[in-house]
């Protein structure tokens, strides 16, 4: 739960206006089943919830929940400990938060000059394709060259490309890159293209990269 906190004020140090602070904790469990004893944990470290019964993930704002997740390896739970786990919880987390927010109560008024923004367009699904292809090889020569980061999502018919980085040169140069590689020929289009091979009815020129047409049909 720490990245959960931890983002929260990762987010206000950089000036994103987020709606409220969250903040989470772990909850485990022991439970003894001869005596129907049980203790619920606050904030487990590794070993309880190696050794324990449950693993109950609650993060929230002050007002409510924003998400749980729970593994359990018994075969269920009373009301009693969902509603001891749950209250535990919420005092917990509200701890958290306050301790959280000595160190920063609200988003900076200004965004944080490391962060340059990102970019994001469509493209066909099938053009999405050719960027994943090789075992995503293409999109890691981007990052490495570029210093951005991609993200490839295919939603529809459509491939939703992102990109981010703390560097606007670095988004420029990614965006440019992976345009001359999704983008389809259109007639009328003036190309400045590399001669690639010449065969004896003509010359085939690469005007895009990975695009090749025969000289007579530019």
């Amino acid at each position: 739960m720490a990245s959960v906190c931890g983002g929260t004020l990762a987010l206000m140090d950089a000036g994103v206006k987020i709606k409220k602070p969250v903040s989470g904790i772990a909850m485990g469990l022991v439970t003894d089943k001869s005596t129907g004893k049980y203790a619920v944990l606050s904030d487990i470290l590794g070993d309880e919830d190696h050794l324990g019964d449950m693993d109950f993930k609650v993060t929230g704002t002050l007002d409510g929940i924003t998400a749980c997740q729970m593994d359990i390896k018994i075969e269920g739970l009373s009301f009693e400990i969902m509603q001891q786990a749950l209250e535990q919880a919420r005092r917990g987390r509200h701890h958290i938060l306050g301790e959280m927010l000595k160190t920063m109560s609200a988003p900076r008024k200004t965004i944080s000059p490391l962060y340059q923004g990102s970019r994001k367009f469509l493209c066909r699904k099938s053009l999405s394709v050719q960027l994943l292809d090789r075992g995503g090889k293409i999109i890691q020569e981007i990052q490495k060259d570029t210093g951005a980061t991609i993200i490839i999502e295919e939603v529809g018919e459509f491939g939703v490309i992102d990109i981010f980085s703390s560097n606007k040169e670095s988004i420029e140069a990614a965006k440019d890159r992976i345009k001359k590689i999704v983008a389809v020929p259109e007639v009328g289009d003036v190309y400045n293209g590399k001669v690639k091979s010449i065969v004896a009815f003509g010359a085939f020129i690469e005007i895009l990269p990975g695009k090749r047409r025969p000289a007579s049909y530019l």
